[in-house]
């Protein structure tokens, strides 16, 4: 999903989706179901990117209860397209297209690692959101436990003696702990935190190796200016992290999903 500010604007749904929305899926309904989102509730997805999450939404209410934001064109034509009747607007997370006390929930599905001002952010999420409302957010735990996928290239690119230094991307939050207290300054009550875990399947390594090949963001990036060699190293040194998988593998993924209840 996509902030203010964030590299994440000039991603394409397609790429981030192959990379990243195939663990963004498996999150969304246990980020729902942390949320407490049931109909007939008016929810907002902040920073939807293309989408995981608005598609879970409009399966529990329909997309007339359902609105979406985010400040990439590509995501919010891709938001639109899918999910016709749903209220799609282009905007950042510190300035949410909506009116006061519009909503009964805004959730925030891997939006604050990129959020330029998180404390705004917060601030404009409970604006959003209805006295007793919901505000959840959810982002990925930066341990050993973290997403595989990332783990699994940060550990292997550093290895291959490129011309370029691969810089691993620290998240302004990597755990729980920093988001519940962003949650409590802001004057959030109740608030909970849950560990949620996900994981997907590869179908072999070469399935692996052509997204990351394709993927957008900083390993994109860092990927598409290797010489040909340098992309041979990577792809050993991928294969030596994954224990040289011959068939089908599965990478996991743990998040923190914390929520909070607007004051009354």
């Amino acid at each position: 999903m996509s902030g203010s500010g964030s590299i994440f604007t000039r991603l394409t749904s397609d790429g981030y989706d192959r990379f990243m929305g195939r663990y963004s899926r498996e999150l969304a309904p246990l980020v729902a179901d942390h949320a407490g989102v049931v109909a007939p509730m008016a929810v907002l997805d902040v920073g939807c990117g293309p989408g995981a999450l608005t598609a879970e939404l409009v399966k529990r209410l329909g997309a007339k209860a359902v609105s979406a934001c985010d400040p990439s064109p590509v995501f919010i034509e891709s938001v639109t397209a899918n999910f016709p009747g749903a209220t799609v607007k282009i905007g950042a997370i510190e300035a949410l297209p909506f009116p006061d006390n519009a909503f009964d929930a805004a959730l925030a599905q891997l939006v604050l690692h990129f959020v330029v001002d998180p404390e705004k952010g917060v601030s404009e999420m409970m604006r959003v959101t209805r006295p007793g409302g919901t505000v959840a957010a959810t982002v990925w735990n930066n341990d050993d436990e973290a997403l595989e996928l990332v783990r699994v290239f940060d550990a292997a690119a550093p290895t291959i003696e490129s011309d370029q230094p691969y810089k691993p991307m620290k998240p302004k939050f990597g755990s729980a702990a920093p988001v519940f207290a962003l949650f409590q300054q802001a004057g959030l009550h109740d608030v909970d935190a849950r560990t949620l875990k996900v994981a997907s399947t590869y179908a072999n390594f070469g399935e692996y190796l052509e997204i990351v090949q394709h993927a957008q963001g900083p390993i994109g990036e860092f990927v598409s200016k290797l010489s040909d060699v340098e992309m041979d190293r990577l792809e050993n040194a991928l294969a030596a992290e994954l224990n040289h998988p011959t068939g089908a593998f599965t990478l996991t993924g743990v998040a923190s999903s914390i929520v909070g209840r607007v004051p009354a």
